[in-house]
């Protein structure tokens, strides 16, 4: 009876200690509890597995940071997607835009090379006319001499002049003392003045024409105007030579100076700006290969042919060696630099469309402009642009139809040369 006793007794205090370390469970669990006691399923407790009610934290922070690290996940792929995107768009627009090659506008002030045709013409020329009818006593110089100024060349007869001379001579003596004898008449007052006058002139003119009879006789001896070659003679001893120039005289002589030469060109009105006294210039001779002359443009006519357009220009050239004749072919070369020049451009910069001819240019941030030029010469791989462009533009090579106006291009880099 008492051990009965004291074994409740344990039990009792042994519910005591577990009812007090055991924590106080909700009432929705002690609902279950005693729904489960009155559905016949009692719980029983686990030996040595203590049960712990829910914690509150965890169940609401937990979504919460995942949420929040969702979310920034979230926040880079999207940033970086928008990165992404930009460099794709800027990659799409770098990739489509079209790349041009370009030039600059500039003025052509390079020297250019003119090259004119000329002949070649003595510094001094003249045919030698007698100046006195005769016939040829005789010649002293023949084709191919070298004379002096003044040097004798022939010898002409005249025959009338010497009579001519001698009857003018006593026409002069019988004047000149008729002349005397009627001044001393009028002082002593047995003649008139007026007749004394008449005698007065009479003795003038018959000395006037003596005087001139004398002249002509000199004009037997024919020598040179001036130093130079015999090109040509046209007498022999005996030949009766008529005095007068052209078809009305008889040529003697032909005389020339061929040092210098003057060569005569005629420039394009293009190039008769450039053309100045004093410009240097090479001449060039076909029997004469690798070799040129230099000379030197002395004078211009100063307006042009108007039915040529172009304009005279004379030139020097020394010929101290004699190795250039008068009457050859030859080529002069002007070495030409001309500062206003006209701006060129490419020929494969030119389209002639609807408006007209034009060329692409760039303008504000490499944007296509179409522009309308006036053309001028054409010079094979180069045009000249007269109107519509200034210098330093920057001109598309090869423009094609897909260059609409103000599209925004490319420049292709400017390839160095090798080496």
């Amino acid at each position: 009876m008492n051990q009965t006793k004291h074994r409740k007794h344990r039990h009792n205090g042994a519910e005591d200690r577990q009812s007090r370390a055991r924590p106080k469970e909700p009432p929705d669990a002690e609902d279950r509890y005693a729904t489960g006691e009155q559905n016949g399923h009692a719980r029983t407790p686990q030996r040595g597995v203590p049960t712990h009610p829910p914690v509150r934290s965890v169940a609401v922070w937990g979504p919460i940071a995942a949420v929040t690290v969702l979310a920034f996940l979230v926040t880079i792929g999207v940033w970086r997607r928008v990165q992404e995107r930009g460099q794709e768009k800027a990659f799409t627009k770098q990739a489509t835009q079209l790349e041009v090659n370009v030039v600059s506008a500039q003025r052509d002030r390079k020297p250019k090379d003119l090259i004119l045709p000329g002949t070649f013409q003595a510094f001094k020329e003249t045919t030698i006319y007698p100046r006195a009818n005769g016939y040829v006593k005789d010649w002293k110089v023949d084709i191919g001499d070298n004379v002096k100024e003044g040097q004798l060349l022939a010898e002409i007869e005249t025959p009338e002049v010497d009579q001519q001379l001698a009857q003018a001579k006593a026409n002069y003596d019988i004047a000149k003392v008729t002349a005397d004898r009627w001044r001393d008449l009028v002082e002593k007052k047995v003649v008139s003045a007026q007749e004394n006058d008449e005698k007065q002139k009479a003795a003038e003119a018959a000395r006037a024409n003596l005087e001139q009879l004398q002249k002509t006789q000199g004009f037997k001896e024919i020598v040179a105007p001036f130093g130079g070659s015999i090109s040509a003679r046209n007498i022999d001893v005996g030949t009766l030579v008529t005095a007068g120039t052209g078809n009305a005289g008889t040529p003697l002589f032909r005389i020339v100076q061929s040092d210098p030469l003057r060569v005569y060109v005629y420039v394009p009105q293009t190039n008769a700006p450039s053309m100045h006294e004093g410009l240097a210039t090479k001449i060039l001779v076909q029997e004469f290969p690798g070799q040129d002359f230099d000379g030197t443009v002395t004078r211009t006519a100063g307006a042009l042919d108007p039915q040529s357009r172009t304009m005279q220009v004379e030139v020097q050239v020394p010929n101290h060696e004699g190795k250039l004749y008068a009457g050859m072919y030859g080529q002069v070369k002007f070495l030409l630099v001309d500062e206003n020049a006209p701006i060129v451009v490419p020929a494969n910069a030119f389209l002639f469309r609807t408006e007209g001819p034009q060329v692409a240019i760039l303008v504000n941030e490499n944007r296509i402009h179409w522009q309308n030029i006036h053309v001028g010469r054409d010079f094979g791989t180069n045009l000249e642009v007269l109107d519509g462009l200034t210098e330093n533009t920057k001109v598309v090579i090869n423009p094609t139809d897909d260059l609409h106006e103000g599209i925004q291009v490319q420049v292709k880099p400017t390839e160095k040369p090798k080496g």
